[in-house]
């Protein structure tokens, strides 16, 4: 596991400037080496994690100024791919943090967990009320129509109130390493999908339209609920 601390990024060669580099910002407990996004980090140069500490007792603010911390020491533009309460992190820096001009320009937002009423983990709590604010860069809110963590109407709820496209991945639980989805091919389908839309050379949407470009290029269709 590549672990991407907040005070240092490696050097980018020149040539490369314009290719996102991606954060992955894990939830409670962090991502163990069987979650998709420590395969994730494993296959790719470009990926690291943030270190946002206090993996066991998360505290807010704490992850949002570790999460600011990182993104402002990047050299290239960002794209976050964040997991569980790494989602709720990533809206409470937009909120709290994030200044006037950003060089995020993209966000991953796999199964947001319910923070507001009865979430499944008190640990969760403090992370209640969703943050309000509109994610200013494109993103995708990824559910499961299963998740014991929030139910598929509140997903559907923090995805309005991000401004986020939802997309349903259909029966994977937490969509984690016990979902049995090992690197999670469709996760780097969406996520390829989301890269190509934000860097200056994106290929349009095509003419079929937003449900079209993400809908999963199998023959076992996922309904998208956009």
């Amino acid at each position: 596991m590549r672990v991407y601390p907040s005070d240092h990024f490696p050097a980018i060669p020149d040539a490369d400037f314009c290719s996102p580099v991606v954060l992955t910002v894990p939830g409670i407990d962090n991502s163990g080496p069987g979650h998709w996004q420590s395969l994730w980090e494993r296959e790719q140069d470009d990926f690291f994690r943030v270190d946002l500490g206090s993996w066991k007792r998360p505290q807010r603010n704490l992850w949002v100024n570790k999460l600011g911390s990182a993104i402002a020491a990047a050299s290239r533009p960002v794209v976050l791919v964040a997991h569980s309460l790494g989602c709720h992190a990533v809206g409470w820096w937009n909120a709290l943090e994030q200044p006037l001009a950003t060089n995020v320009v993209g966000a991953l937002l796999v199964a947001p967990p319910e923070v507001e009423d009865q979430p499944i983990d008190e640990r969760l709590r403090p992370f209640g009320p969703v943050a309000r604010r509109r994610l200013p860069f494109p993103s995708l809110l990824v559910t499961s129509q299963n998740d014991p963590y929030a139910s598929f109407g509140r997903a559907k709820r923090m995805a309005r109130i991000w401004g986020s496209r939802l997309i349903d991945a259909g029966p994977l639980g937490h969509i984690n390493a016990e979902s049995g989805v090992g690197d999670w091919p469709y996760g780097q389908f969406l996520l390829r999908r989301l890269m190509a839309a934000v860097t200056p050379e994106r290929r349009p949407l095509v003419a079929g339209g937003a449900a079209e470009y993400f809908a999963r290029p199998s023959s076992r269709q996922v309904e998208l609920r956009l």
